[in-house]
């Protein structure tokens, strides 16, 4: 007798609690991979990447114009999945995260550059703008990325900020730091390039430039 009262008044439960809004299904992963993959394939990713890049190079082309003597302008840039590439690791992994293979391919150093955004980053030498990245790449990992960066094409710069082991920062509260420090250091950064809000949240930048990622979110 319990028993069935019991499953009685799990019905009548269900019945009466209306259905809660996470009781819908989340976005089936297969389906979104294959619409990542898509997104690549088609062009779109990279044709959204150059759009991007050449308004920031028309920016920091007439802003080195406007220049006032003596003054040091700079710009930042992030390096994962802004100046460099990780597509072949992200896509070979399924879209997923593993800490251990992802330490491995740092570690190879043989990210490929986002050529749009290495053009920009030619414009900005140029015209005599100091570049700077800022990178939550770990401090361990500075000789590789510098490495890599220089095999690429990034050959000149001013610092590359990377991130202690035991800062607790949130990466957003970890590049407004640096950011800070560059303006310390007399630099006026006119634009701020990065493919998260993370690496453009909290100020201390003229402009910042937004490039997509739909692959991961780093807060």
């Amino acid at each position: 007798m319990f028993p069935r009262l019991s499953v009685l008044l799990l019905a009548a439960l269900v019945v009466v609690l209306p259905l809660r809004a996470t009781t819908i299904d989340p976005p089936n992963l297969d389906l979104a991979k294959k619409e990542l993959t898509r997104y690549i394939e088609s062009g779109e990713y990279g044709a959204k990447v150059a759009e991007i890049s050449v308004k920031a190079s028309k920016y920091v082309t007439k802003r080195a114009a406007k220049a006032k003597p003596g003054q040091k302008l700079a710009i930042v840039f992030d390096i994962d999945e802004t100046t460099l590439s990780n597509l072949s690791i992200i896509q070979s992994n399924g879209f997923g995260y593993n800490p251990k293979l992802w330490t491995e391919w740092v570690n190879e150093g043989r990210a490929p550059a986002i050529l749009p955004v290495q053009a920009l980053y030619e414009t900005a030498v140029r015209h005599g703008l100091s570049v700077f990245f800022i990178t939550a790449r770990l401090e361990t990992n500075r000789a590789v990325t510098e490495r890599n960066l220089r095999t690429v094409g990034y050959d000149a710069w001013a610092n590359v900020f990377c991130r202690r082991a035991e800062d607790l920062r949130t990466t957003k509260q970890y590049k407004t730091g640096a950011r800070r420090e560059i303006e310390a250091a007399g630099y006026v950064i006119v634009a701020n390039v990065g493919d998260q809000d993370s690496d453009l949240e909290g100020g201390h930048a003229e402009r910042v430039f937004k490039l997509p990622n739909p692959f991961y979110i780093v807060y």
